[in-house]
């Protein structure tokens, strides 16, 4: 008896195994791409009469770009930076996590709950997020970040 459920567990192990693989495999943006989202972010600021700092991180939340529009503050970089950490870490947007600010996870180092990050998401997956610091309000910030997504969303789709 002790032999038939050793087997059994030694079967579903493998099948587990088998079915997970021994990598897992994920996509990330190109370069390319995510400079064209934040050039896009920046140019939907700029017809608005706004100068922002920009940043797209991978999954991962490492930054892949940073640009800052000609006279935005300094200041729009390192927040801009922080608005795309929180969003892939919290695969949301950053608006959303307002009433969680104020406690423990609000005082992470590098983590920014204010409106203005968004998640980057292809196919149901986590590619990467752009955070967008410099507007007059947070929810201008995230209409820029969108227009950084939007820019190119039609040819991540097609190409998943």
């Amino acid at each position: 008896m002790k032999f038939i459920a050793m087997l059994t567990l030694i079967l579903a192990s493998s099948m587990i195994q088998a079915d997970e693989g021994l990598m897992i495999k994920t996509k990330n943006l190109s370069l390319s791409t995510a400079t064209t989202i934040a050039q896009a972010a920046i140019v939907a600021c700029t017809k608005k009469g706004i100068q922002i700092g920009v940043t797209v991180v991978d999954r991962q939340g490492i930054v892949q770009v940073t640009l800052r529009d000609s006279i935005a503050a300094q200041i729009t970089v390192p927040i801009s930076k922080g608005k795309a950490y929180t969003a892939v870490n919290f695969n949301a947007a950053t608006s959303a996590l307002g009433d969680r600010a104020n406690g423990p996870v609000g005082r992470v180092p590098g983590i920014i709950m204010s409106a203005g990050g968004l998640p980057i998401q292809v196919g149901g997956s986590l590619v990467g997020g752009v955070g967008v610091s410099g507007a007059p309000s947070g929810e201008t910030d995230e209409a820029c970040a969108q227009a950084g997504i939007d820019a190119v969303i039609d040819d991540l789709e097609m190409s998943m």
